[in-house]
């Protein structure tokens, strides 16, 4: 498989103290089934959805203990070179470039405004196997309280256009060619006051309200929605150990990214 642009989204995965019982969580609302992540990398377990790579849940390094949330992963050709450029732009690495066995190279870096991401040069691992059908990854948007810092580091970045949609919404879609890849919102009031910025990621479910009464009945909160748009219906949800993620049934378009919400 021909390595895609750099800047695509190409993985997700989030460290939970409780991986078994993230595990039971995500295997009930996505659909996923778990197997030992390649390599076998510190307890990683990778999720599957229909047999494919959909994303990986991890358990905190020691020290590392703290809250649970998704991390989105971009490609890049070259890890190294993509680093310098998030310190060039103000962006802090956090961890790497670090070479995970023959599995590729791998990057945890924060944007100007907070705002956590990773890097995947890949090597063995390509990445997303699952791209489309219940459990795979759907899309992603930046939540920031300081727009103005995501939309000059980003582009920079990934050489991404960046083009404003919506009216009354302080919302951005960054995007390579002709393809969005990555929305970007304000962060309002109706957020949560203390809730940091963070990478919003959407999973595709069959069905949008079915999915929030399996993550409710588990113990996970509904952060907004479920709501009817033309991508099809989604919600915001938190699963139990605090990380933040949403659902998009598959009523929506191929492609389309859902619409931001106003507030989770």
């Amino acid at each position: 498989m021909a390595a895609p642009p750099e800047g695509t989204p190409c993985w997700a995965d989030a460290v939970f103290t409780d991986v078994e019982g993230a595990k039971s969580f995500y295997g009930d609302v996505l659909g996923w089934t778990f197997a030992e992540a390649p390599g076998g990398f510190g307890g990683c377990a990778e999720a599957r959805a229909d047999g494919r790579a959909a994303a990986a849940v991890v358990p905190p390094a020691p020290g590392q203990e703290g809250a649970a949330q998704w991390c989105l992963y971009f490609a890049a050709a070259d890890a190294a070179a993509t680093a310098a450029r998030i310190r060039e732009h103000g962006g802090e690495l956090l961890m790497g470039p670090t070479r995970i066995g023959g599995l590729g190279t791998m990057c945890t870096a924060r944007d100007p405004g907070g705002v956590v991401f990773g890097l995947w040069q890949a090597g063995a691992h390509e990445g997303f196997g699952a791209t489309a059908g219940p459990g795979a990854y759907r899309w992603a948007e930046v939540l920031t309280r300081e727009p103005e810092k995501s939309d000059a580091f980003f582009p920079a970045v990934f050489a991404y256009r960046s083009e404003r949609l919506g009216d009354g919404t302080d919302f951005r879609v960054y995007g390579l060619g002709e393809r969005g890849v990555l929305g970007r919102l304000r962060m309002t009031d109706a957020f949560p006051p203390g809730t940091p910025p963070y990478v919003n990621v959407y999973f595709t479910v069959a069905d949008c309200d079915e999915a929030v009464t399996r993550a409710t009945d588990r113990g996970g909160v509904l952060r907004f929605g479920p709501t009817d748009t033309p991508s099809g219906r989604f919600a915001a949800l938190s699963d139990p150990q605090g990380a933040n993620f949403s659902v998009s049934d598959v009523a929506g378009a191929a492609g389309e990214p859902p619409p931001a919400a106003d507030g989770e």
